[in-house]
């Protein structure tokens, strides 16, 4: 195998599949990127345990820049081979494997020789069974990833939940993330489809796939196989597990009827929960306090170490019973920065029971529920 070609191109590849390189595995050549060059081009492999991604950079990429002499592949060592190709004097990079798996890297007057590894043993991926399919938007899938992924459960103890639920049906692709303190759920109604379909997707692999995603990509194609799940673009094939077992019903925990509604502009909203915060995160608890009556809504921050701080709170409108409640005021920024510059309806039914975050309009396809912290 010999291959010259750009190394800023290049270098994009590599670090898109190091993503889902780990330096801790049971295979020690599972710390290695694959390299297979074609006269198509030159494709790149990453695998753990939880998720493969293969990327391919085309012969015919004018970017790349790419001139192919022989073709041919190898394992090198990820992290050490990246440095390399990132440290390199010149704007391009040759490739060259030699006898006994050893690679010759060169760019201007610097020369390496690195060992690499038969890519015989490296492990093939799931083959793709084609049948259940959806595309979505690139945009939309990155969208839909920002404003749940980060409600999953951060623990072990219930594996499910540390997953997003994916449910397909009636041509509503719903998607549903709660660790038991907080939900979020977004609806995407998708029209000619009428697959269907019931996953968890890992939250950590939604994260790498929506940090692989470039501007440059159009349309995702999903497709859902037994216990995995392929996300396709034109350059880059992204595979992840399937989280195993029953998630729970979370329709039953979003309450239909409220006694308390208040209207908020997102950003005012969320500069005054940060500014609160700022006394909360010092004290042993981290709860704000928000007091609601007909005409004035104050928040409270409250450290016994540091001080407190009182501001009211600018709102749009406000309607039904006074009231007061406690609540984790890092769950309500996540929520908040997850709507972005809109304008949304909170609605309360008491001091202990969940409370909803909607947009105020378009309500019902995009959704945000907190448990409140319960006080002396």
């Amino acid at each position: 195998m010999k291959v010259t070609l750009n190394r800023t191109s290049f270098m994009q590849q590599l670090q898109t599949v190091q993503r889902a390189i780990s330096t801790k595995t049971t295979m020690p050549i599972l710390t290695g990127v694959k390299i297979d060059l074609s006269n198509d081009g030159l494709t790149l492999t990453g695998s753990n345990a939880d998720i493969s991604i293969e990327s391919f950079l085309s012969s015919e990429d004018e970017k790349a820049q790419m001139n192919i002499e022989n073709t041919g592949s190898i394992v090198l060592q990820a992290r050490f081979f990246s440095e390399i190709i990132r440290r390199l004097p010149e704007d391009h990079v040759t490739l060259e494997v030699l006898e006994n798996n050893q690679v010759e890297i060169t760019s201007g007057k610097a020369n390496f020789l690195v060992n690499g590894l038969d890519s015989e043993s490296y492990p093939h991926l799931p083959a793709v069974d084609r049948q259940k399919e959806i595309q979505l938007s690139a945009d939309v899938l990155n969208k839909l990833i920002s404003e749940t992924v980060f409600s999953v459960s951060q623990h072990e103890s219930r594996p499910i939940l540390t997953g997003v639920h994916f449910t397909l049906k009636n041509q509503r692709l719903l998607a549903v993330a709660t660790d038991s303190h907080r939900l979020s759920q977004r609806i995407i109604p998708l029209e000619n489809d009428d697959e269907e379909f019931d996953i968890v997707i890992p939250g950590k692999s939604l994260t790498e796939l929506s940090r692989s995603l470039t501007d440059e990509e159009d349309t995702v194609q999903i497709s859902i196989m037994e216990n995995q799940v392929l996300f396709e673009t034109k350059t880059m094939k992204f595979y992840s597990r399937l989280l195993e077992g029953k998630y729970p019903d979370t329709d039953r925990l979003i309450p239909s009827s409220f006694n308390t509604e208040i209207e908020f502009a997102v950003p005012a909203l969320l500069s005054a929960i940060e500014r609160a915060s700022l006394l909360s995160h010092e004290s042993r608890n981290n709860i704000v306090r928000l007091q609601i009556a007909n005409d004035n809504v104050v928040l409270h921050g409250n450290s016994p170490e540091v001080g407190k701080v009182e501001e009211d709170l600018k709102y749009e409108k406000v309607s039904g019973e006074p009231l007061e409640i406690s609540f984790n005021p890092d769950y309500m920024k996540d929520a908040l920065r997850a709507f972005g510059d809109t304008t949304i309806r909170i609605c309360f039914i008491s001091a202990v029971r969940p409370f909803t975050l909607e947009p105020s309009e378009g309500q019902g396809d995009f959704l945000q529920l907190i448990t409140p912290v319960r006080t002396n």
